[in-house]
């Protein structure tokens, strides 16, 4: 679920999962209006707020879980399977005991995704899951996402500003405008819809050599690398690079798609795309 500040995805969220209650429209989440049926619906939701934490701050990470186990009505034995597979997933046996006050941010990210874990929900919501997290956290949390969806068939929506989350994780984007939704579709869809440019990159044998042709744009030179970008609805792949081929010495090229947050910071430039 994407969109800039104000679009309007972490209300989404808590009207999905029956914290806000809607001025209009109508929502069902597995059959249910979740607001109306609270206790039905948050049994089988999970919420992970990436700014805020669902533990206690004061108390060890261990009895935040066994407080939440009493909420949710868990079974013993239930628990106890539930949290030693999370435990061993998420690496958490040596965070147990530490009060959350101490833990770092990528620490409590993981112990989070556990606590909205431990009563099986069907459906996961994650609000900006990796903010603030260094890059072997993210890497951690979204391989986790990744074997939580593919291995236990948890449905999962996440709203992020990192791009590499969408790349690595996402076969389906939203895209919120103003609280309306403006696309809904595979990512290789977004791209299409918001940019079908593509990008050719060249390395020269002669740094000095100056690359142009009429169907393609320089977006910039560093040395001996060129990067060309092109609308392959214009011009093929195959014939730019038959084109800039017979005109320059090359030693290596290659193509690519442009950053994915290259096309979404286009669109909230000029929302009449």
């Amino acid at each position: 679920l994407l969109g800039e500040n104000g679009a309007g995805k972490s209300t989404t969220v808590k009207i999905l999962s029956g914290i806000l209650v809607p001025n209009g429209g109508r929502v069902t989440v597995m059959g249910r209006i979740p607001w109306e049926h609270r206790i039905e619906t948050v049994r089988q939701l999970g919420v992970v707020f990436g700014q805020r934490t669902q533990l206690w701050w004061d108390l060890p990470v261990i009895e935040s879980f066994e407080l939440l186990k009493d909420v949710y009505n868990i079974s013993d034995h239930e628990y106890k399977t539930t949290l030693h597979s999370l435990t061993e997933t998420l690496e958490l046996s040596k965070l147990m005991h530490t009060p959350v006050r101490q833990l770092s941010l990528g620490q409590r990210m993981r112990c989070d995704l556990a606590a909205s874990l431990l009563h099986s929900p069907k459906i996961l919501f994650l609000d900006e899951p990796t903010i603030g997290l260094d890059a072997v956290s993210k890497l951690a949390v979204r391989d986790f996402i990744r074997h939580l969806n593919k291995e236990r068939k948890v449905t999962i929506m996440l709203t992020t500003h990192d791009m590499d989350d969408i790349e690595s994780l996402c076969n389906r984007v939203i895209i919120l405008n103003e609280g309306q939704i403006y696309l809904d579709g595979s990512l290789s869809t977004l791209r299409s819809k918001l940019s079908p440019e593509r990008r050719l990159i060249v390395d020269l044998i002669n740094e000095n050599d100056t690359v142009s042709d009429a169907c393609a744009v320089l977006v910039k030179q560093e040395g001996h690398r060129v990067w060309l970008s092109f609308d392959p609805t214009k011009i093929t792949t195959t014939e730019l690079i038959t084109r800039i081929t017979s005109k320059h010495s090359i030693s290596d090229l290659y193509v690519e798609n442009p950053p994915i947050e290259e096309i979404i910071a286009k669109f909230y430039r000029n929302k009449n795309l």
